[in-house]
């Protein structure tokens, strides 16, 4: 099986995991990768994650957040750019989600950040996915 998108397949692993009310999910490791989950637990939508050596390639661990009742932190997930059809903001016209109670991800110059992280550099780029 080839796989055209990776982060959509991160997001859905996420979304399906967040769902089911799992504890962990396994997504295999990049860089890009890595960063986005870094980004979901600095914003409080994770509970944390680990990188694990596999066999073939390394996995994150993402251990999911829930609430007291078991409420789901995560309320949704989108993937915003796409590889037929790519979505960038200039540093200006980057995107609030939800009035600002989500966070927007977005791969710029400085690396992959949040849409707040954008707005206090300034700076603009592709939109990955929004969180809320």
């Amino acid at each position: 099986m080839t796989m055209t998108d990776p982060i959509a397949d991160m997001l859905t692993r996420i979304r399906n995991a967040n769902t089911m009310s799992h504890a962990t999910v396994d997504i295999p490791a990049t860089r890009v990768k890595k960063a986005i989950a870094q980004i979901l637990l600095d914003e409080g939508y994770i509970a944390g994650y680990d990188v694990v050596e596999g066999e073939h390639q390394d996995v994150i661990r993402v251990q999911m957040k829930y609430g007291a009742n078991r409420e789901k932190v995560i309320t949704g997930i989108k993937k915003i750019s796409k590889p037929g059809m790519r979505v960038y903001v200039k540093a200006g016209e980057v995107p609030k989600v939800i009035g600002g109670l989500g966070i927007a991800i977005i791969s710029t110059s400085k690396g992959i950040i949040s849409d707040k992280e954008a707005r206090k550099q300034n700076v603009g780029g592709e939109v990955i996915c929004y969180v809320w």
